[in-house]
């Protein structure tokens, strides 16, 4: 894994709950991730972290990746190579298209995407702008096609993947080569036009 230095320099994890949070972190994902060493300066924090995550994975009315090349396309637009690089290997250990995910930073240009995944990473580059650019016309076809049970889970997917990213531009959180584990070589930048 590739190392950085953080904006805000990670914490080391200590008592039994560092323990905890150590083991299940290596289990996982192999190491302990950046953003789990940057808030362990703040535990509640931290736990808000993991606990909004446990729930958003239980969360089952939107197509796995939908959400995933929605979360890839807002890390892509945000600049946030630590959640690009996580997308990879979630994609990767999930079973999803690793070919598509590998193309999401250039979306606009490749011809791998069906229609409806391409209006999904509209939607969450809409999203993700600021001001949020979101049209009535577009959500008008994503509820049409998802529903709206998967379009509120969509939405809010989406609002999520922009506070971790945020977050993680913020405090310096960058690339631990996760993909590289999963023998995936990342498109980082869409190529010039």
């Amino acid at each position: 894994m590739a190392s950085s230095t953080t904006r805000i320099p990670q914490a080391e994890l200590t008592g039994l709950y560092g323990a905890i949070v150590k083991r299940m972190s290596r289990k996982m994902f192999g190491v302990v991730p950046e953003p789990v060493g940057v808030a362990w300066h703040n535990r509640k924090v931290l736990n808000f972290n993991f606990s909004i995550g446990r729930k958003a994975q239980r969360w089952n009315q939107c197509d796995e990746n939908l959400k995933s090349l929605a979360h890839m396309a807002t890390a892509s637009l945000v600049g946030c190579s630590f959640c690009l690089d996580f997308g990879y290997f979630h994609a990767h250990n999930n079973g999803l298209d690793i070919a598509k995910a590998r193309e999401v930073p250039r979306w606009r240009v490749s011809d791998v995407f069906t229609p409806l995944e391409l209006d999904v990473m509209e939607y969450a580059e809409a999203m993700t702008q600021t001001p949020p650019s979101v049209t009535d016309e577009l959500s008008a076809k994503l509820l049409h096609a998802l529903g709206p049970a998967a379009l509120v889970e969509l939405t809010t997917f989406v609002a999520l993947a922009n506070f971790m990213a945020r977050s993680n531009v913020a405090m310096g959180v960058t690339s631990q080569d996760f993909s590289a584990a999963c023998d995936v070589r990342p498109l980082t930048r869409a190529p010039a036009a």
